[in-house]
């Protein structure tokens, strides 16, 4: 009798940087051993305002270092670290643990609790080395970390103050060890610890610039959980939908959506009242234009304030000047913003640089997709001008030749050679593997523009001005007609990924189609024939669509964007596959993200590589991708929304709603989506399945019964 063999094991994958422990609060961020230990040779520090504040700090017990036990998370912005001492002299095992709760915001306090459950007492030196190299985060992030300029260092009884001057700007940090004493580059407590008892002290690192100190987030001696972190996450997570779903791996999935994108929110310091989203962490806890549009859109039906928050932000910084080296020009949006001490490793030498060329269309976009959403009518009316001067930045600047494209060459070598969102340097391409040469179309953006041009019709049209709404239709039509003329292969059956120089139309076989898919700018019977080629066996591996088909000449599986698969581009795509009512495919796609999730605990990685799903059982993560990413984050509320072809109507306070969700979903419920200020909850079970047709929700029929 032969048994039946055992099933194989779901394989197990080890995260690149496992070894690391990231905890985030708004745009600062503290990278560390799995200790506690900041290692100086290490990308490891706390960063505050893209400058590390921290670059060594190690705990030791009579000059032997801690061993880990376990790191215990507790939010985005708080972890306890578990240590255990050497052995003491004539024990046999360690008797002493060593507990480090951190948490950081615009600094850090980090209290620590000694146990010692030896039967003699504890008589030691606890000593906490410290530097600060107050270097740019972009250059530890390199690997070549280097000093501004000389760092002062003072002693003062519980305190150690470092500082730095560099081109008038003074950044300084003090580390107060309660109870111990400063010296040179440490701070020292001497113990005595009875048998089985315990010590503790608390260590605070206070940031300053130009000698003004801020403020303790967690002070010492009051509640952990009165602190500003503590509230904001309370408060974003009381104002989130409610999912419940019946498949746990989307519940996982969902949940992590949630969690991340509250950790990765950052204020707009000139506008406190306003949140907005940065690109991922660890290093680009920062304002990033076109990242923060597209992940607004995205997590639009579970928060409307990040869609508030960097619409106001962006308009406050969009181009008011001429500037080749920033590349700023009158109604740009900007690509990133940048706050660290040496501006000079900043892209453009300042620290807000403009090389986007799709930022400024997803604006508009964004807008008008807010209102729909319920964007009150004031925030509508003082972004309104903004989103005009934007539409002219699109028709003059934008526009670099007048052939009603809009395209990008970089106005000097300090800015990215490429401007859209694949902006590595090869990432533009033919199917030879020749580079395009610049100045470029891209096929996205023309999308976006007429996205954009839609858009400011339905504006207009909410304000009651048909004039405007009629022209921006026409220019829409007029922009379809001519990229569809520009940009289909006949005899490829798909878009070009771009126009090169000469308005050669770069041939490559890349996912960027799918975004002409998600504005609608794509012809309904151009569809099929792209769809064929999107998830064909070159372009789809079994965990989402491929940048670029196999087949190109430029392909590989482990580049940043000529064959990875990245989580938000298949979002986009599954958004424009069910405009166009493709729901099969949509759903298929769909399902192998949330898949992907799994061996991440949720967690979508900002890219991973394109290896075929039979070959590599699970999905492999870019060597340095972001986690948490802000767009992989909002990924898998993108997806449902797509899937759910959830359509609200503020100004009624309802959405339209069906149900087109993979069979392996299961059913799932919705509570509170906020439309216009009314909470509307789904119930999938009450939807009409697989049908086009739309169900129609309202306050008063909540649960679309």
């Amino acid at each position: 009798m032969s048994a039946t063999p055992p099933a194989e094991p779901t394989p197990s994958i080890r995260l690149p940087g496992s070894d690391e422990v990231t905890l985030l609060e708004g745009s600062s961020f503290c990278r560390s051993t799995r200790t506690g230990d900041i290692d100086p040779h290490a990308a490891q520090g706390l960063f505050v305002k893209d400058t590390r504040l921290v670059s060594s700090w190690e705990l030791t017990l009579d000059n032997e270092p801690l061993t880990s036990l376990g790191v215990l998370t507790r939010a985005p912005y708080a972890a306890t670290f578990v240590t255990r001492a050497a052995a003491r002299a004539g024990c046999p095992e360690p008797t002493v643990v060593i507990e480090r709760h951190r948490m950081i915001a615009d600094g850090l306090r980090e209290d620590v609790l000694v146990r010692n459950f030896s039967h003699e007492t504890l008589d030691g030196t606890l000593e906490l080395g410290i530097g600060s190299d107050f270097a740019d985060l972009f250059a530890v992030k390199d690997g070549r970390p280097a000093t501004p300029g000389p760092v002062r260092r003072r002693s003062n009884g519980e305190d150690l103050e470092l500082s730095v001057h560099h081109e008038g700007q003074r950044r300084g940090v003090r580390v107060r060890g309660h109870g111990g004493q400063a010296a040179r580059d440490r701070i020292r407590w001497q113990l005595s610890v009875p048998p089985h008892g315990e010590w503790q002290t608390s260590i605070e690192v206070l940031p300053s610039a130009g000698g003004e100190e801020t403020p303790a987030a967690f002070p010492v001696g009051a509640p952990v959980e009165t602190a500003s972190p503590a509230r904001r996450r309370r408060d974003w997570r009381a104002a989130a939908p409610t999912v419940r779903c019946a498949n746990p791996i989307l519940q996982t999935a969902l949940d992590r959506s949630v969690d991340d994108l509250g950790s990765l929110r950052i204020t707009d310091p000139a506008h406190p009242d306003l949140d907005v989203i940065a690109a991922g962490a660890p290093w680009f806890m920062a304002l990033f234009g076109r990242d923060s549009l597209i992940t607004s859109w995205l997590a639009l039906p579970f928060d409307l304030s990040l869609a508030r928050g960097s619409l106001h932000t962006l308009a406050r910084l969009q181009g008011r000047r001429v500037d080749p080296l920033s590349e700023e020009q009158p109604g740009r949006i900007l690509h990133e913003v940048r706050l660290g001490i040496d501006e000079t490793r900043a892209l453009g030498g300042g620290s807000v640089y403009y090389g986007s060329i799709d930022a400024t269309p997803l604006f508009v976009m964004l807008l008008g997709e807010a209102a729909r959403w319920g964007l009150p009518a004031a925030d509508l009316a003082a972004l309104l001008p903004a989103a005009d001067r934007a539409l002219d930045w699109i028709e003059g600047y934008g526009d670099l030749d007048g052939d009603g494209f809009v395209e990008y060459q970089r106005a000097t070598d300090r800015g990215l050679l490429n401007q859209g969102w694949k902006d590595s340097l090869d990432a533009i391409t033919f199917a030879d593997g020749r580079p395009a040469q610049p100045p470029i179309a891209l096929a996205e953006v023309q999308a976006y523009v007429y996205g954009a041009y839609q858009a400011r019709a339905d504006l207009a049209t909410r304000a009651g001005d048909p004039a405007t709404a009629q022209r921006m239709r026409q220019r829409a039509d007029t922009l379809r007609a001519r990229f569809d003329d520009a940009f289909w292969l006949p005899e490829r059956g798909h878009y070009a990924l771009a126009l090169d120089a000469a308005k050669q139309p770069v041939d490559a076989l890349a996912s960027n189609q799918g975004h002409c898919l998600w504005t609608g700018i794509a012809r309904p019977d151009r569809i099929d024939a792209a769809l064929e080629h999107l998830t064909s066996p070159a372009m789809f591996t079994g965990w989402g669509v491929r940048t670029l088909a196999a087949t190109m000449a430029a392909f590989n599986p482990i580049s940043y964007h000529n064959g990875s698969v990245w989580p938000h581009d298949n979002a986009i795509l599954v958004q424009g596959l069910a405009r166009y009512g493709r729901f099969d495919a949509a759903a298929r796609i769909a399902a192998a993200l949330i898949e992907a999730s799994a061996p991440f605990a949720g967690r979508l990685p900002e890219l991973f590589c394109g290896f075929d799903r039979a070959d590599v059982p699970v999905p492999l993560p870019y060597p340095t991708s972001c986690s948490p990413q802000a767009w992989a984050a909002a990924t898998p509320i993108g997806l449902l929304t797509a899937l759910l072809t959830l359509d609200p109507d503020a100004t009624n306070g309802t959405v339209t709603a069906a149900r087109q969700l993979p069979a392996e979903w299961g059913d799932l419920t919705l509570t509170g989506i906020n439309v216009g200020g009314h909470r509307i909850d789904l119930d999938t079970r009450h939807l009409p399945a697989r049908q086009p047709a739309a169900h129609l929700l309202t306050p008063d029929n909540a649960k679309g019964s």
